[in-house]
């Protein structure tokens, strides 16, 4: 109880130390799912209940739409008609996207039965205002840790790995995805203009590189940070840039965001049970609401119904095409659809966009001497990248090994010794570097 109490106050005051005004939006939202949470569970009748989740989900993202979209909107109505009030300022609450969502997904699991409504108002604001995280995601669902909240005990294993996986974290964020966002920034902005087909897709590559390891170096910080702890969230990527579809591209990418446009959404809607036709709808449906989810511009919306029309393209013929290829050509199709598809969502000005796709089949003979001094300085740390984004724990050989070899007192002590060295030097470079950008704050 004293922890959770502990843990809380300070899951706040981490939150108040970068927005302290909109503390109380946080809190408003934890207290009021907290009691449509309670209000769902007494009334036996079910149709009642569901007013009480559809009422949750209402005001859950009419909030959403209040603080994120409300510019947009009036920026799309102000180009039709003229409006008599000025453009709404509002700021963007860290986090509003991710705790909204998890308040949302834990009033329907209670109307649902998958979980009982928590009566101790303090430990359902430890399960929304969790600083592991509230800022960055992944998007935790109450059923996963309810049991955690509820009683946890500590474990040394626990502690231990945590650390592990923060630290890897950290270094996919300090190491590799701020070193790729440096050299997006020279390709994709100030070169912008010069760019040749070759140095296009190597900018828009970057950019695949250093979304990936700044959202998944973010998920792996709340993992391993939840583990010493003693909460297990569940992984948010699983090696994606190994996808061999589009399909399965995204059940590696962004996992709780994914699932639960899947289980909250397309199920409900019906899936792919009620006919091809309302298959395509329902996925059309929540690839919009993906694309809307990352951010209040078109280019989001186009960049999820790109998707879709992939999802399509998979479901009518493009699964079966892949199957007369080798599966070389499969994951390689996959890649370069995936990495063109993060140039729509990097170019929120869609101008800028279509000047790109120009750049992308300008097949000048030479390429500027910037670019190759690039290449060749940069050779090493590309060499880690590749490395990094290999799915070797998806081989049977290699768990296997790991396995055997893990309980080794030598290699026990090297990894603590490899985590101590790993936190120093990503220490270092942040002292070293200004250049520290967060990609998901805006989200």
């Amino acid at each position: 109880m004293y922890r959770n109490i502990l843990l809380t106050l300070f899951s706040f005051f981490f939150y108040a130390w970068g927005e302290p005004i909109w503390i109380v939006l946080l809190l408003f939202s934890a207290l009021f799912d907290y009691g449509n949470g309670i209000w769902i569970e007494r009334l036996n009748n079910k149709a009642k209940a569901k007013w009480v989740v559809v009422f949750s989900i209402a005001v859950n993202l009419g909030l959403l739409i209040a603080f994120k979209y409300s510019g947009f909107i009036y920026d799309n109505i102000a180009a039709i008609i003229s409006l008599p009030f000025d453009r709404p300022t509002v700021t963007l609450p860290i986090g509003i996207s991710f705790y909204t969502f998890q308040t949302i997904s834990y009033t329907v699991d209670v109307y649902r039965g998958d979980v009982k409504a928590q009566r101790n108002p303090m430990n359902f604001l430890l399960f929304v205002s969790l600083y592991h995280q509230l800022v960055a995601g992944p998007i935790v669902r109450y059923k996963t840790i309810a049991d955690e909240i509820n009683g946890r005990k500590f474990h040394w294993d626990d502690f231990s790995s945590g650390i592990g996986r923060f630290s890897l974290g950290l270094f996919k964020k300090i190491v590799i995805a701020n070193a790729a966002g440096a050299l997006v920034d020279s390709y994709l902005i100030n070169q912008f203009n010069s760019l040749t087909s070759v140095t296009a897709w190597f900018g828009i590559t970057l950019f695949a590189v250093q979304i990936y390891f700044d959202f998944s170096g973010y998920s792996d910080m709340a993992i391993g940070l939840g583990r010493m702890f003693g909460f297990h969230y569940d992984e948010n990527f699983k090696n994606p840039y190994a996808a061999n579809s589009i399909t399965d591209f995204w059940r590696r990418w962004h996992i709780s965001l994914s699932s639960f446009f899947r289980d909250y959404v397309y199920i409900p809607l019906g899936g792919n049970k009620k006919g091809a036709g309302r298959m395509y709808l329902n996925i059309l449906i929540v690839w919009t609401l993906t694309g809307m989810w990352h951010g209040a511009s078109w280019n989001y919306m186009l960049w999820g119904l790109y998707f879709a029309l992939l999802m399509f393209a998979e479901k009518a013929f493009l699964l079966k095409l892949y199957d007369l290829v080798p599966s070389v050509f499969r994951y390689t199709i996959t890649l370069i659809l995936v990495v063109f598809g993060w140039s729509l969502f990097y170019f929120e000005d869609l101008s800028k966009f279509g000047e790109f796709c120009v750049a992308l089949v300008n097949f000048a003979p030479n390429e500027s001497v910037s670019f190759l001094f690039d290449l060749k300085q940069n050779i090493f740390w590309f060499g880690l990248v590749i490395m990094f984004c290999i799915p070797w724990n998806e081989f049977g050989f290699v768990n296997q090994r790991l396995s055997s070899l893990s309980t080794h007192p030598v290699l026990l002590s090297g990894k603590i010794i490899l985590h101590i060295g790993v936190l120093l030097i990503c220490t270092s470079f942040l002292v070293g570097s200004t250049y520290n950008p967060f990609l998901y704050f805006r989200f």
